[in-house]
């Protein structure tokens, strides 16, 4: 960019050229008293008019502007009847992570403790659990007009899919979704849960903001490729939790590779050492791998997903290891907004 001194006469030349003096007799010049006794004095330090020696990562500024962030937010309300909730999100579609969710939930519950575990699909879009899961009834209303949950396999089940006709799109407007956001969270009777897992949409959107700032959260596990253009997003996602203030309980490495159904060898399709790479740059823990497996797909699609109906496969067994991983963090670093773990 050329000097001032060079801009200077080429202003002046085209009629642009403001003096101190003509400003002040336009009335124009606004002196710091008359700022002062108006009361739009602000001060100096905060402001940038040009590079600094800190930038726009001044600490001052970054405090100031987390400071009005936190100003009007909605109030954290516990869910009525669980103990802890925990968000599977990933930044970048099509990355397994609704297929993670639905397995993980089912690990956990069958974990040595057999918590109750809950599993809401909060895709008002593009819901997917009631194929997975294999149910299509609507739910039934209780005495105070809340949904109950559909049991299926072991899990209280909730989702838009199964209030809406599945061939139909759902083409709403934000204050419509976060309404219907609001039932499917707050108008179900999720009483007895002891872990509600929460599939999250693909993104860092309004669905992932409005759980972070009206639900008590334990953390957010977040599912990834090894892919460089999945991990860009996935790091997104890593750092909008942590703005709202939302613990990272681990990350997800889905497709690490392909596995072969003939010889069991693993084949690096979408690269390796990414995630953990991302792991050790934000500080969290891997809680594990899963292969691309073509049992999966076809579980998924089933409505019987593979964690019971292939229980004694290698994915199975790392599903299991992910979700004991996971129980072991959510016990060790409890977050303060959630239930105490007692089970």
């Amino acid at each position: 960019m050329p000097p001032s001194s060079l801009l200077l006469p080429c202003l002046a030349t085209r009629g642009l050229m403001v003096t101190r003096g003509l400003m002040a007799t336009k009335g124009l010049m606004a002196t710091r008293g008359l700022m002062a006794s108006r009361g739009l004095l602000v001060e100096a330090r905060g402001f940038h008019l040009g590079p600094s020696c800190c930038g726009w990562k001044d600490e001052e500024l970054k405090k100031r502007q987390t400071d009005l962030m936190k100003r009007g937010l909605p109030t954290r309300r516990r869910i009525e009847g669980v103990g802890q909730v925990v968000v599977v999100a990933s930044g970048k579609g099509g990355v397994g992570k609704s297929t993670t969710a639905v397995n993980l939930a089912l690990a956990l519950a069958s974990t040595k403790g057999k918590p109750k575990v809950g599993l809401l699909d909060a895709d008002i879009f593009g819901p997917s659990l009631p194929t997975m899961m294999g149910i299509s009834e609507q739910p039934l209303l209780d005495s105070r007009d809340k949904m109950l949950p559909v049991e299926s396999l072991g899990l209280a089940c909730m989702s838009m899919g199964l209030l809406v006709d599945p061939k139909a799109a759902v083409v709403w407007r934000g204050p419509m979704v976060m309404g219907a956001l609001d039932k499917l969270v707050h108008g179900t009777a999720w009483e007895g849960t002891d872990i509600l897992v929460v599939d999250t949409p693909p993104g860092t959107g309004d669905i992932h903001l409005s759980l972070a700032q009206t639900v008590h959260l334990a953390g957010a596990v977040i599912v990834s490729t090894p892919q460089k253009v999945a991990l860009a997003d996935a790091r997104k996602g890593v750092d909008m939790f942590r703005k709202m203030e939302v613990p990272i309980l681990g990350l997800v490495e889905n497709m690490s590779g392909f596995l072969c159904p003939s010889c069991g060898t693993v084949t690096r399709v979408f690269g390796e050492g990414g995630v953990e790479e991302l792991a050790v740059e934000e500080g969290v823990e891997v809680l594990g791998g899963l292969p691309l497996d073509p049992q999966l797909m076809a579980a998924s699609d089933s409505g019987r997903p593979l964690l019971l109906s292939h229980p004694g496969s290698p994915v199975a067994a790392e599903l299991r290891r992910i979700a004991a991983n996971l129980l072991a963090t959510l016990h060790s670093t409890p977050s303060p907004t959630s239930n105490p773990v007692s089970w």
